[in-house]
């Protein structure tokens, strides 16, 4: 972890028994995560480093990025079931108390749609970088 400890901010509490969970997690990516990944990675849009499969408290977002909260989920099949939605739902509420915004695409708008999917990313970003840069430094939950 590069000498961060799991009471960094940006991991907002996660224990460890997440972030190996994270680990195996990276191991085993589906071609929708790969695709979105390579779209992501190496600061492509607006600068912004995403990191993938990152622990935040209790989950694992399958891209986040610190310095705007941002989380991008890839969402399979099982997320189509009542039960997992709910479950979904009230993961997507836990992350907004910390103050991160939870975007949300399927497999296949990914594999199907990656251009403008990305560019929905992008829209995104950009409105939440005009946030960082109006509120004081540090402020919030969990800093930044």
């Amino acid at each position: 972890m590069k000498g961060l400890s799991v009471d960094y901010p940006m991991y907002f509490g996660a224990t460890s028994k997440i972030f190996k969970m994270a680990k195996e997690l990276r191991k085993t990516e589906t071609k929708a995560e790969k695709l979105l990944w390579s779209r992501l990675r190496k600061n492509q849009i607006l600068g912004l480093q995403f990191r993938r499969q990152h622990p935040i408290n209790l989950f694992v977002a399958d891209f986040y990025c610190p310095k705007i909260k941002l989380i991008v989920e890839v969402d399979g099949n099982i997320h189509e079931i009542p039960e997992y939605q709910a479950h979904d739902i009230g993961r997507s509420d836990i992350l907004n108390d910390f103050g991160i915004t939870v975007i949300r695409f399927t497999n296949e708008q990914i594999t199907d749609e990656i251009d403008s999917i990305v560019d929905k990313i992008k829209i995104i970003s950009e409105k939440l970088m005009l946030e960082v840069k109006k509120s004081p430094p540090y402020g919030g939950l969990g800093g930044r």
